[in-house]
């Protein structure tokens, strides 16, 4: 049974103007990117052909606050940067592949954590008008939103080709299409303005990011104060046992074909340590695609 602490919580909610930028077919994009202002031209490299953008247009679509975010403007291309150092570009063919791959192989692990993600989700109706996903995916979460027309959802992903799939996934669940918004970009620098959602979502996410300390700061820093941070993520087991002997020998392998995912990270620590006002963290032996293991996963609530 999932037991979640009551925290108080009192959004306040005001829309703010959607900045798209359009770029060619080798450049990245930062579509839908929540901001205080719109756009400015953006300038080319000729250095290596990406498109990078003016100190003044990076200051408009990325955070206000240059001294709180990890995408600060002081530097116009850092976002960027970030974006392709720790996702660096990838065959078109392998992002569809590795996109596809996921629509599919985790549909029983989705059946099987259903319960908990219902039980979780059920603090955000009413209540959270503007949600940011980190590693949305093809949109496993989205169903979850179902039935609030006002809620706006900011899906986060570094590998473009999960768009087609979340939007399908939205429209498969009734979420309507002007309430969905794809960015892509890294949990470690996230394109939107300080203080700007209600709740922030991360479903097996930190078990693949570079940096988990400084994603769950980008967390921290675009939630409102009051916001909720909802999680499940697996996590190593206990030093010790035979799974985690397996897990550590597994490890290299996983990260390898599976976008970096560690079995062997301690999210748990990461998470009650990153100075969240109040948190409530449990732990369950949940299955785990593609192993078809019982692993241990931990879940929770954290407030701003």
């Amino acid at each position: 049974m999932l037991k979640l602490v009551h925290l108080h919580y009192s959004p306040s909610f005001q829309l703010q103007p959607l900045a798209s930028l359009k770029t060619n077919q080798k450049s990245r994009s930062a579509a839908a990117i929540p901001s205080k202002q719109l756009s400015l031209a953006p300038s080319f490299c000729s250095c290596c052909g990406r498109r990078h953008f003016i100190e003044a247009a990076t200051a408009a679509f990325l955070p206000i606050s240059p001294s709180k975010s990890n995408a600060s403007t002081s530097h116009s291309d850092h976002y960027l940067d970030l974006l392709n150092r720790i996702h660096p570009p990838r065959p078109d063919w392998y992002e569809e592949f590795y996109a596809s791959a996921m629509d599919t192989s985790m549909k029983p692990y989705e059946a099987k954590i259903a319960g908990y993600k219902s039980q979780l989700f059920e603090k955000l109706k009413g209540k959270a008008k503007r949600v940011l996903e980190i590693g949305i995916g093809t949109g496993p979460n989205l169903e979850y939103y179902a039935g609030d027309n006002e809620v706006q959802v900011f899906g986060l992903d570094p590998n473009k080709k999960m768009e087609k799939y979340a939007r399908a996934a939205a429209t498969a669940v009734g979420l309507p299409s002007k309430n969905f918004h794809f960015i892509e970009a890294v949990a470690e620098a996230v394109p939107i303005d300080d203080s700007s959602v209600d709740a922030v979502v991360g479903t097996l996410v930190l078990c693949s990011v570079q940096d988990v300390n400084m994603a769950l700061k980008e967390v921290k820093r675009v939630l409102k104060p009051g916001g909720l941070f909802l999680f499940i993520e697996h996590v190593a087991a206990e030093d010790g046992t035979s799974l985690r002997l397996w897990q550590t020998l597994v490890d290299p392998l996983q990260q390898a074909v599976a976008d970096g995912c560690h079995l062997t990270r301690e999210t748990g620590k990461y998470i009650s340590s990153s100075g969240f006002s109040s948190l409530e963290l449990s732990m369950a032996s949940l299955y785990n695609a593609p192993f078809s293991l019982i692993t241990p996963h931990v879940y929770g609530v954290a407030c701003n």
